[in-house]
């Protein structure tokens, strides 16, 4: 199949803007929030592309969750703060002694560039991230410049239940969906109007990107943007699966296949198959694993890999609930939800901080059928869809 020609924002500042760069990069200090998965069309780092392009005025990187590196594997997993062994500047995590880019840090720099590959999905860190530096940025009169990035699992699905306020977290800051088909940059340009934090920001939109392409009709390489994350099927799933990571059931973390398989050493693939029935959009294989790190390490699972057959007719997150949902009804005496802590919160019940409602889980467990469920979170999901379209920057 023929590829879509695409430049992301790195791209066109970089192939575009150099000659004649706007005010808020002419002569400014730059900083960027970025992470291996940052790169230009030919796989050249954008701090490399960044300073060549400008050179002299790079003063700072920052990054997020999983480190500069990508080399932390789970939550909670915190990096330190380095010195760039290439430029000698200060490279500040922002997913260690804190979340929130402190003045220090914020006053090596004018301008901060945003060049992070989000996946589209509510509980997915790199986007708070964002809002923490455009609310800093605002505060310390320093401006953001999202340099776009596709969402990688297209933007014309929306899925899920909007977030319940009561349960805001780091993995969850505002009432959205789970699945909020936005780019990065409509993100920002979204929060940075209804969230009021009114920000300096500016945008270096993509050429070539339509919201109904996935990441794989585009003519760009996929770099894991976290550990856990290797390719664009794992994004696909990922807005129904993450919700694992609140129970007692490997969500393939340990495996060459994190998301994309799940499983349990109690559990009867065939069994748990036959109970749920068909499911749109996927095919849902038995398999085996035993995971190298993560829960049940080391020991014998049974479970399910999703395979995708209809992207179109496929919701993760319907699936994934109802997948949850089969389990607990036939093991209720072995299934767990995890305890806290899970992203700083050490109160609250990690499934209700992803599920971004303590509401969902608890007609989970009652059985509650998920269709019915899922049309009573409809009008709110809407509401966030028709409003979104105003920030949007591609047909």
């Amino acid at each position: 199949m023929k590829k879509n020609t695409i430049e992301t924002g790195i791209d066109v500042l970089i192939n575009t803007l150099t000659e004649n760069p706007p005010a808020w990069l002419a002569n400014k200090r730059l900083g960027i929030l970025l992470n291996p998965a940052s790169v230009t069309k030919k796989l050249q780092s954008s701090a490399d592309a960044i300073n060549q392009s400008y050179p002299g005025q790079l003063k700072a990187l920052f990054s997020p969750q999983h480190g500069y590196y990508a080399s932390k594997q789970d939550n909670m997993i915190e990096s330190d703060d380095l010195n760039h062994p290439k430029y000698n500047i200060p490279v500040f995590s922002l997913y260690g002694k804190t979340r929130i880019p402190t003045p220090s840090m914020m006053d090596h720099i004018d301008t901060l560039l945003v060049d992070i590959q989000d996946v589209g999905t509510r509980v997915y860190t790199f986007i708070y991230t964002l809002s923490y530096c455009m609310e800093v940025a605002k505060k310390l009169d320093k401006t953001i410049v999202i340099l776009d990035r596709p969402n990688p699992i297209s933007g014309l699905q929306v899925e899920g239940n909007c977030l319940d306020p009561e349960f805001q977290s780091f993995v969850g800051r505002y009432p959205i969906p789970m699945r909020h088909g936005l780019t990065i940059a409509e993100f920002a340009k979204y929060i940075n109007i209804t969230a009021n934090i009114h920000c300096d920001l500016n945008i270096v939109p993509m050429k070539g990107w339509k919201r109904g392409m996935y990441y794989d009709d585009t003519d760009l390489t996929w770099v894991a943007p976290s550990p856990n994350m290797p390719t664009v099927n794992t994004a696909m799933v990922y807005p129904g699966q993450v919700i694992f990571e609140g129970t007692n059931i490997s969500e393939g973390r340990g495996t060459t296949q994190p998301f994309e398989i799940m499983g349990a050493p109690y559990i009867d693939s065939d069994k748990v198959i036959s109970d749920i029935g068909n499911l749109p959009g996927l095919y849902l294989r038995p398999l085996c694993f035993e995971p190298t790190f993560n829960k049940w390490k080391g020991v014998f699972c049974q479970g399910f890999q999703i395979h995708i057959i209809d992207r179109k007719k496929y919701n993760a997150y319907q699936s994934s609930l109802k997948i949850l949902q089969a389990i607990i009804k036939r093991y209720p005496d072995d299934f767990q939800w995890t305890i806290p802590p899970y992203e700083y919160e050490y109160d609250k019940k990690p499934i209700d901080l992803i599920l971004g409602s303590q509401r969902v889980r608890q007609a989970i467990e009652s059985g509650k059928n998920i269709d019915t469920l899922q049309c009573q979170w409809y009008p709110l999901t809407d509401e966030f869809e028709n409003r979104t379209k105003l920030y949007w920057l591609y047909d």
